[in-house]
């Protein structure tokens, strides 16, 4: 796959209001999503930049010539489910951005989306994140005279009050890596919201999350030596942008196959074709437990897609066999530690819930 063929997938992607987009680590995330009645604000998909009214995204397309992209699907709690994404990652020396612990003024953002937000002030909030820089970004004379007086703090400290002014500022919100910018320009999520994360582009700072020091999650199959730095998550097959269930589409379902053949881990997909050759030839009693976590998930996955796609089509018989199938290997206690959120790069309400440590971003 040359560069210039994935650049023309992220750029397809980018148009598609159903495709979402996120850069961040495992605790401080930056979403970028679109909605059909959104009114774009900076357009410029060829290379690599849109941006609506509540937040936009940059990649990097220089930055691509050094890029891995990896398809991956994961297991969802919910058994008719799964998520999937294109993790676009770097060596790990490559992905490496300044680690701040304190509250930092960065200057003007001379890189903002919107030539409106330049003249605005950069503060890294100090997270210390190995890929990511997470900051906030702002033009109000009060704000910047708390932050200022602030800079060179932990906002983490016991009695530091610049945390619970930026709640109730409401400042623009810039996440980067070494691929590119997110920036959401709606309200944080917290008592001004209603307790939610705002629809559409939002943040999430969860600081027990944080403390593990991981890039990303457990259950998000990154080889060894990659650091994913900015995440697509296609449309997906069976949920709606808001996590809703639809009725399975197959269209997308196959748009995202394809990409796992050109992206995904090889044994990964290895590990689906036995179960659709399993299936074709009615072979399915010959198949084995097997010996590695992502081998497993991707045959409990391929189950999964294969019971959604027999009753889309009526075929009874084969939902049966898929059925004992599933009674042999798909079982959400056999992993539990594998069975993660279904939206990845969205932070699930069960986990925010257990990793939150006060308000935050």
């Amino acid at each position: 796959m040359t560069m210039q063929s994935l650049r023309n997938v992220l750029r397809t992607q980018l148009v598609d209001r159903d495709a979402g987009w996120s850069i961040g680590s495992f605790g401080a995330i930056g979403e970028f999503h679109q909605r059909p009645d959104d009114r774009i604000a900076v357009d410029r998909a060829d290379n690599l930049c849109r941006a609506t009214e509540k937040g936009g995204i940059r990649l990097e397309p220089e930055a691509l010539s050094e890029t891995v992209a990896v398809a991956f699907e994961t297991l969802s709690p919910r058994a008719e489910r799964w998520g999937h994404g294109l993790a676009l990652c770097l060596p790990a020396d490559k992905a490496a951005v300044p680690s701040r612990e304190v509250l930092t003024e960065l200057g003007p953002d001379d890189e903002a989306l919107r030539p409106e937000d330049r003249g605005a002030v950069l503060f890294d909030m100090g997270l210390a994140q190995p890929q990511i820089e997470f900051c906030i970004r702002t033009a109000d004379p009060e704000l910047l005279g708390v932050l200022r007086a602030r800079a060179g703090r932990s906002l983490m400290e016991p009695g530091n009050p610049v945390m619970g002014t930026i709640l109730s500022s409401h400042p623009h919100r810039v996440v980067r890596s070494r691929l590119g910018r997110v920036e959401v320009f709606q309200k944080i999520g917290g008592p001004d919201t209603g307790g939610i994360s705002p629809d559409g582009p939002h943040t999430h700072v969860l600081p027990k999350l944080l403390r593990s020091g991981r890039t990303h999650s457990a259950n998000t199959p990154i080889p060894d030596g990659l650091v994913p730095c900015a995440m697509l998550h296609p449309p997906s097959a069976v949920m709606g942008a808001r996590g809703e269930d639809i009725p399975f589409d197959l269209q997308r379902f196959e748009t995202f196959q394809v990409l796992l053949r050109l992206f995904g881990r090889t044994s990964y997909v290895a590990a689906k074709d036995r179960v659709l050759t399993a299936l074709e030839e009615g072979a399915e009693d010959a198949l084995q437990e097997p010996a590695t976590r992502l081998e497993r998930t991707g045959l409990r996955i391929a189950l999964r897609q294969q019971a959604r796609q027999a009753a889309l089509h009526g075929k009874r018989n084969l939902s049966m066999r898929i059925d004992r199938l599933r009674r042999r290997f798909d079982h959400l206690t056999e992993e539990p530690d594998a069975v993660e959120d279904e939206r990845p790069g969205h932070e699930s309400e069960g986990e925010a819930s257990r990793a939150a440590a006060g308000p935050a971003p």
